[in-house]
């Protein structure tokens, strides 16, 4: 996947849910970028993606702590929010739309 390519798909996914208020660019380099979705509770999403290494990475922070992410840092894996610290593998990739649909689904209850 590129930059670009990754990029779209974060923001093409924030322009469908109607819990982002907007998104941001936090950092880019020749091989990486790190986007903001912030989302109309005053939390955010950090997404951030390698192009070099592959690595991907997404967390929800609230009051400046991680309470759900998952990422393919040693293989893809979830932190769920009862224990966000702790590690769930899983065999698949983990893109940002479905993470976005975790980080609603309390909302839909």
């Amino acid at each position: 996947m590129t930059l670009e390519q990754f990029e779209f798909e974060v923001t093409s996914a924030c322009a469908a849910s109607p819990i982002v208020a907007g998104i941001s660019t936090v950092g880019v380099g020749a091989t990486w970028v790190r986007l903001r979705a912030h989302l109309a509770d005053g939390s955010f999403i950090e997404a951030f993606y390698n192009q070099a290494t592959g690595k991907t990475a997404f967390a929800l922070i609230k009051v400046n702590q991680r309470i759900l992410g998952a990422d393919n840092t040693g293989g893809w894996h979830w932190h769920p929010r009862d224990n966000p610290d702790s590690h769930i593998p899983i065999n698949q990739a983990v893109t940002f739309a479905e993470f976005l649909r975790e980080v609603e689904k309390p909302l839909k209850a």
